[in-house]
């Protein structure tokens, strides 16, 4: 597989920033600096995950991934094509430009480089929900954000008081209200709770 930084500074504008180029895209393509949507070098292994379930064109993945955002992302041109470029240079995938548009299948390469990082890809899928939620607005609640700030504010506000018997104390403090909010609200309080 070829070396990805020669390339890159073939197409430094489609990249952004020249690192990989797809962690400082906008949250929303349509306005305003978003949430990060793709890790470096997760676009690229969505893609060719993408293409290995059914040849397309460049066209199709934008619709696909929007697909998987739920409307609340969709990835610009000027980063999807660059990319399919790099794959294809990288003979992970093969582009059959018929009528003027490209349909881009998967190689055998592709396909071990997909067996190589399954692990990965479950890691990209799992990056896209939560981003996902994150851009359709499923962020903490305001007060829940300001509640977040207070705890800070307040761990900030006893530095350098922090004696044996009061690391301990916060500590389950904070590791108590923690399990009951992931219990939910049925949870009960333990004792240890009751009892600080």
């Amino acid at each position: 597989m070829r070396e990805q930084h020669p390339h890159l500074r073939h197409h430094p504008r489609e990249f952004g920033d020249g690192h990989d180029g797809f962690e400082h895209r906008p949250g929303r393509e349509r306005g305003g600096r978003g949430p990060r949507v793709f890790a470096p070098g997760d676009l690229k292994l969505l893609l060719l995950a993408l293409i290995a379930e059914q040849p397309c064109h460049g066209y199709d993945l934008i619709r696909q991934i929007e697909g998987m955002f739920d409307g609340a992302y969709s990835p610009s041109p000027g980063v999807i094509y660059p990319t399919l470029t790099f794959l294809e240079e990288s003979e992970l995938i093969l582009g059959d430009a018929a009528a003027g548009k490209k349909r881009y299948s998967v190689t055998d390469a592709g396909r071990q480089s997909l067996v190589e990082q399954a692990v990965a890809l479950d890691g990209v899928r799992m990056r896209i929900d939560v981003s996902k939620r994150s851009l359709r607005g499923h962020e903490r609640p305001q007060e829940i954000h300001e509640a977040v700030h207070n705890l800070r504010h307040a761990l900030q506000l006893h530095h350098g008081r922090w004696s044996p018997e009061e690391i301990l104390r916060v500590r389950d403090l904070l590791n108590n209200t923690a399990k009951a909010i992931v219990d939910g609200p049925g949870a009960t309080p333990s004792a240890q709770e009751k009892s600080l």
